[in-house]
Protein backbone atom coordinates (compact mmCIF):
# COMPACT_ATOMS: atom_id res chain seq x y z
CA UNK A 1 0.00 0.00 0.00
CA UNK A 2 1.49 3.35 -1.03
CA UNK A 3 0.78 6.62 0.73
CA UNK A 4 1.21 10.02 -0.88
CA UNK A 5 -0.52 11.94 1.90
CA UNK A 6 1.75 14.80 3.10
CA UNK A 7 1.34 13.89 6.79
CA UNK A 8 2.26 10.24 6.13
CA UNK A 9 5.25 11.35 4.05
CA UNK A 10 6.50 13.51 6.92
CA UNK A 11 6.00 10.66 9.40
CA UNK A 12 8.00 8.39 7.09
CA UNK A 13 10.73 11.05 7.08
CA UNK A 14 10.92 11.47 10.87
CA UNK A 15 13.03 9.30 13.12
CA UNK A 16 14.44 9.61 16.63
CA UNK A 17 17.26 11.93 15.66
CA UNK A 18 20.54 11.15 17.41
CA UNK A 19 22.74 13.94 16.04
CA UNK A 20 21.46 17.51 15.84
CA UNK A 21 23.18 20.52 14.29
CA UNK A 22 24.02 22.96 17.10
CA UNK A 23 24.42 25.79 14.57
CA UNK A 24 20.80 25.61 13.46
CA UNK A 25 17.94 26.98 15.53
CA UNK A 26 14.28 26.18 14.95
CA UNK A 27 12.50 29.46 14.07
CA UNK A 28 10.20 30.87 16.76
CA UNK A 29 7.08 30.77 14.57
CA UNK A 30 7.66 27.09 13.79
CA UNK A 31 8.11 26.27 17.48
CA UNK A 32 4.88 28.15 18.26
CA UNK A 33 2.96 26.02 15.74
CA UNK A 34 4.34 22.85 17.35
CA UNK A 35 3.33 24.13 20.80
CA UNK A 36 -0.13 25.08 19.53
CA UNK A 37 -0.67 21.62 18.04
CA UNK A 38 0.26 20.19 21.43
CA UNK A 39 -2.08 22.59 23.24
CA UNK A 40 -4.92 21.43 20.98
CA UNK A 41 -4.33 17.74 21.75
CA UNK A 42 -7.19 15.91 23.48
CA UNK A 43 -7.05 14.97 27.16
CA UNK A 44 -9.30 12.98 29.47
CA UNK A 45 -12.34 15.08 30.49
CA UNK A 46 -10.62 18.05 28.82
CA UNK A 47 -8.63 18.67 32.00
CA UNK A 48 -5.30 19.21 30.23
CA UNK A 49 -3.46 17.97 33.33
CA UNK A 50 0.07 18.79 32.19
CA UNK A 51 2.19 21.72 31.13
CA UNK A 52 5.16 22.20 28.84
CA UNK A 53 8.33 23.84 30.06
CA UNK A 54 10.31 25.04 27.03
CA UNK A 55 14.00 25.25 27.84
CA UNK A 56 16.10 27.35 25.46
CA UNK A 57 18.75 28.43 27.98
CA UNK A 58 21.99 26.71 27.03
CA UNK A 59 23.18 26.83 30.64
CA UNK A 60 20.07 25.05 31.92
CA UNK A 61 20.27 22.43 29.16
CA UNK A 62 23.92 21.84 30.07
CA UNK A 63 22.72 21.05 33.61
CA UNK A 64 20.02 18.71 32.31
CA UNK A 65 22.31 16.75 29.97
CA UNK A 66 24.23 14.79 32.68
CA UNK A 67 21.01 13.62 34.33
CA UNK A 68 19.73 12.45 30.92
CA UNK A 69 22.43 9.94 29.99
CA UNK A 70 24.48 12.74 28.39
CA UNK A 71 22.30 12.64 25.29
CA UNK A 72 23.78 15.24 22.94
CA UNK A 73 20.45 16.33 21.42
CA UNK A 74 19.58 18.06 24.71
CA UNK A 75 22.27 20.68 24.12
CA UNK A 76 22.71 20.42 20.32
CA UNK A 77 19.02 21.05 19.58
CA UNK A 78 17.74 24.58 19.97
CA UNK A 79 14.71 23.87 22.17
CA UNK A 80 13.99 21.28 24.84
CA UNK A 81 10.33 20.59 25.58
CA UNK A 82 9.68 19.15 29.03
CA UNK A 83 6.27 17.53 29.50
CA UNK A 84 5.34 17.95 33.16
CA UNK A 85 2.15 16.38 34.53
CA UNK A 86 0.10 17.50 37.50
CA UNK A 87 1.28 15.74 40.65
CA UNK A 88 -2.36 15.30 41.72
CA UNK A 89 -5.94 16.16 40.82
CA UNK A 90 -7.31 18.76 43.22
CA UNK A 91 -10.75 20.33 43.43
CA UNK A 92 -9.14 23.67 42.54
CA UNK A 93 -7.58 22.31 39.35
CA UNK A 94 -10.75 20.52 38.27
CA UNK A 95 -12.94 23.54 38.97
CA UNK A 96 -10.56 25.84 37.10
CA UNK A 97 -10.96 23.84 33.88
CA UNK A 98 -14.74 23.51 34.23
CA UNK A 99 -15.07 27.23 34.98
CA UNK A 100 -12.84 28.04 31.99
CA UNK A 101 -15.09 25.94 29.76
CA UNK A 102 -18.18 27.79 30.98
CA UNK A 103 -16.49 31.15 30.45
CA UNK A 104 -15.33 30.33 26.92
CA UNK A 105 -18.67 28.84 25.87
CA UNK A 106 -20.70 31.48 27.62
CA UNK A 107 -23.23 29.19 29.29
CA UNK A 108 -23.65 26.49 31.91
CA UNK A 109 -24.92 23.04 31.04
CA UNK A 110 -26.61 20.79 33.58
CA UNK A 111 -25.03 17.60 32.25
CA UNK A 112 -21.60 19.27 32.29
CA UNK A 113 -22.09 20.47 35.88
CA UNK A 114 -23.19 16.97 36.93
CA UNK A 115 -20.02 15.65 35.31
CA UNK A 116 -17.98 18.20 37.28
CA UNK A 117 -19.52 16.94 40.54
CA UNK A 118 -18.80 13.34 39.56
CA UNK A 119 -15.10 14.14 39.04
CA UNK A 120 -14.94 16.20 42.23
CA UNK A 121 -16.40 13.30 44.21
CA UNK A 122 -13.86 10.79 42.87
CA UNK A 123 -10.56 12.23 41.58
CA UNK A 124 -9.31 14.28 44.57
CA UNK A 125 -10.03 11.38 46.93
CA UNK A 126 -7.77 8.99 45.03
CA UNK A 127 -4.13 8.36 45.87
CA UNK A 128 -1.90 11.14 44.51
CA UNK A 129 0.34 8.66 42.69
CA UNK A 130 -2.68 7.15 40.90
CA UNK A 131 -3.71 10.63 39.83
CA UNK A 132 -0.20 11.53 38.69
CA UNK A 133 0.03 8.36 36.57
CA UNK A 134 -3.31 9.22 34.97
CA UNK A 135 -2.12 12.76 34.24
CA UNK A 136 1.16 11.42 32.85
CA UNK A 137 -0.76 9.32 30.32
CA UNK A 138 -2.46 12.50 29.14
CA UNK A 139 0.94 14.16 28.74
CA UNK A 140 1.95 11.36 26.37
CA UNK A 141 -0.97 12.29 24.10
CA UNK A 142 0.55 15.77 23.93
CA UNK A 143 4.00 14.31 23.30
CA UNK A 144 2.61 12.39 20.34
CA UNK A 145 0.95 15.52 18.96
CA UNK A 146 4.23 17.43 19.32
CA UNK A 147 6.17 14.70 17.50
CA UNK A 148 3.74 14.72 14.59
CA UNK A 149 3.59 18.50 14.43
CA UNK A 150 7.39 18.72 14.42
CA UNK A 151 7.60 16.17 11.61
CA UNK A 152 4.98 18.07 9.62
CA UNK A 153 7.10 21.22 10.02
CA UNK A 154 10.26 19.39 8.89
CA UNK A 155 11.75 19.71 12.38
CA UNK A 156 13.64 16.86 13.98
CA UNK A 157 12.77 15.65 17.45
CA UNK A 158 13.59 12.83 19.85
CA UNK A 159 11.12 11.64 22.48
CA UNK A 160 13.00 10.72 25.65
CA UNK A 161 12.24 8.98 28.91
CA UNK A 162 15.93 8.43 29.62
CA UNK A 163 16.44 10.99 32.37
CA UNK A 164 16.22 11.25 36.15
CA UNK A 165 12.78 12.82 36.76
CA UNK A 166 13.53 13.85 40.34
CA UNK A 167 16.73 15.60 39.29
CA UNK A 168 14.98 17.34 36.40
CA UNK A 169 12.16 18.41 38.72
CA UNK A 170 14.78 19.95 41.01
CA UNK A 171 16.58 21.78 38.18
CA UNK A 172 13.34 23.31 36.88
CA UNK A 173 11.63 23.79 40.26
CA UNK A 174 8.64 21.72 39.13
CA UNK A 175 7.54 20.17 42.45
CA UNK A 176 6.90 23.62 43.93
CA UNK A 177 4.48 24.18 41.03
CA UNK A 178 2.68 20.88 41.63
CA UNK A 179 4.27 19.32 38.54
CA UNK A 180 6.42 16.25 37.85
CA UNK A 181 8.43 15.68 34.66
CA UNK A 182 7.22 12.81 32.47
CA UNK A 183 9.03 13.03 29.12
CA UNK A 184 11.36 15.38 27.29
CA UNK A 185 11.72 16.21 23.60
CA UNK A 186 14.56 18.16 21.99
CA UNK A 187 13.77 20.04 18.77
CA UNK A 188 16.39 20.79 16.13
CA UNK A 189 17.73 19.81 12.74
CA UNK A 190 19.52 16.57 11.94
CA UNK A 191 23.26 16.48 11.35
CA UNK A 192 22.96 13.86 8.63
CA UNK A 193 26.65 13.04 8.19
CA UNK A 194 27.04 12.36 11.93
CA UNK A 195 23.91 10.27 12.48
CA UNK A 196 24.16 6.55 11.75
CA UNK A 197 20.36 6.22 11.78
CA UNK A 198 19.54 8.83 9.16
CA UNK A 199 19.56 6.67 6.02
CA UNK A 200 18.37 3.40 7.55
CA UNK A 201 14.89 2.21 6.53
CA UNK A 202 12.14 2.84 9.06
CA UNK A 203 11.15 -0.47 10.65
CA UNK A 204 7.57 -1.02 11.76
CA UNK A 205 5.50 -4.19 11.94
CA UNK A 206 3.36 -4.59 8.80
CA UNK A 207 -0.30 -3.61 8.96
CA UNK A 208 -1.30 -7.28 9.03
CA UNK A 209 0.53 -7.69 12.34
CA UNK A 210 -0.52 -4.33 13.73
CA UNK A 211 -4.20 -3.88 12.89
CA UNK A 212 -6.98 -6.37 13.68
CA UNK A 213 -10.33 -5.70 12.10
CA UNK A 214 -13.36 -6.95 14.00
Amino acid sequence: MTHTNPLIEHLQWRYATKAMDPSQSVPADVVERILEATRLAPTSSGLQPYEIVMVTSQAVRERIKPIAWNQAQITDGSHLLVFAAWDNYTAERINHMFDLTNTVRGFKNEGWENYRQMLLSSYPQRDAEVNFQHAARQAYIGLSAALMAAAFEGVDSTPMEGFDPKALDDILGLRARGLRSVAIMPLGYRLADKDWLVNLPKVRRPRSEFVTEV
